[in-house]
């Protein structure tokens, strides 16, 4: 017995050196996303993000990104390849997959929301609440708004609902294509990617689309008209936002690195993300300028049909939601809540 340990004492020794070795290795996680590399996305929101988890883990934990759908697929593919482990981590428009994120859409209703750095953190708390089952199969890292969507027309500035009548429009979700549908326009859903060429074709007159996805998709050179509501007021339509990661990768991870990703996670973390959202406008408007596009600011009154003509979007939300056990008005009135908490 006394001759075994010697060699105990230098099997644990191998055990503790291999467990070491383990837990300082580097981690390469496969981050996708479907805007290109310039994107406000990219730039500003998923590199500095990964930057920031490479410094706090010492170099333990990396990102390879891969934009505008690299890894293969589609963007409404992108939630389940975080599901499934085709990626580790994806940012992405979670209710690109029309009906599966129901409960949280409510963020997407027309006039919702102001700005998204307030927001933002409404939206996260609310999804904590109301919606996390939605998500499941994943680690939900942030969640965020944009800071709101208005039109851009290829060849028709219109100023009113009368002269948007039967104009083809892009509509990023479901509820984009109701509200689009609501003002008497013809909704045509697709993700950003495919506007510019959808607009160049034809198949669109225009799009609802923020300003921040403009410059990286260069609509500025096919748009000459852009319609914006008054200064100051919510615009029709908005987006959530998503960075997601794979359940198993996180569950995986060292305890330590586990704690670098909690710290940029959650409700700060995605206060952080609208404001990158918030910030690219001005931009992105005087780039626009400068080539002469023409800029059509509704009137108030003309805004008040708006919001009127869109009134039954919130409506059919709530009998969907609530047909599948939900209480529509409730969701809706603790969104409200939120935003006004964070206000």
């Amino acid at each position: 017995m006394t001759q075994r340990k010697p060699l105990n004492l230098l099997i644990g020794a191998a055990f503790a050196l291999a467990a070491g070795a383990a837990s300082a290795q580097e981690i390469t996680l496969k981050f996708h996303h479907f805007l290109p590399p310039n994107s406000n996305a990219q730039e500003n929101l998923i590199k500095p993000w990964c930057e920031k988890i490479a410094k706090e883990s010492g170099n333990r934990l990396k990102c390879q990104i891969y934009p505008a759908m690299q890894l293969g697929g589609t963007p409404p593919q992108l939630f389940d390849q975080a599901k499934d482990g085709v990626a580790d981590l994806i940012w992405t428009v979670p209710t690109y997959q029309a009906g599966r994120f129901s409960k949280s859409e409510v963020f997407e209703l027309p006039f919702m929301t102001l700005n998204a750095e307030k927001a933002s953190p409404a939206l996260w708390e609310y999804i904590q609440k109301h919606s996390l089952d939605e998500f499941k199969g994943t680690k939900l890292i942030l969640a965020h708004v944009h800071d709101g969507a208005v039109f851009h027309f290829g060849s028709k500035g219109p100023r009113n609902l009368e002269e948007m009548k039967g104009l083809k429009v892009r509509a990023p979700t479901r509820i984009g294509s109701r509200v689009i549908s609501a003002m008497g326009m013809i909704p045509v859903q697709m993700p950003a990617p495919a506007v510019p060429e959808s607009i160049s074709k034809g198949v669109v007159d225009g799009a609802m689309i923020p300003w921040e996805v403009v410059t990286p998709l260069k609509l500025q050179e096919i748009t000459k008209f852009h319609v914006e509501v008054p200064v100051g007021m919510p615009k029709p339509s908005n987006t959530i936002f998503v960075i997601a990661m794979n359940q198993a990768k996180y569950d995986g991870l060292p305890a330590d690195l586990k704690k670098v990703i909690d710290q940029n996670s959650g409700l700060e973390a995605s206060k952080w993300a609208g404001k990158v959202f918030d910030g690219p406008e001005a931009g992105a408007r005087k780039i626009s300028e400068d080539r002469k596009n023409t800029f059509i600011r509704i009137t108030p009154e003309e805004y008040k049909r708006w919001v009127t003509a869109t009134d039954n979007v919130d409506d059919d939300w709530m009998k969907e939601v609530g047909a599948k056990g939900a209480n529509g008005k409730a969701l809706v009135d603790d969104a409200k809540a939120l935003l006004k908490k964070y206000d």
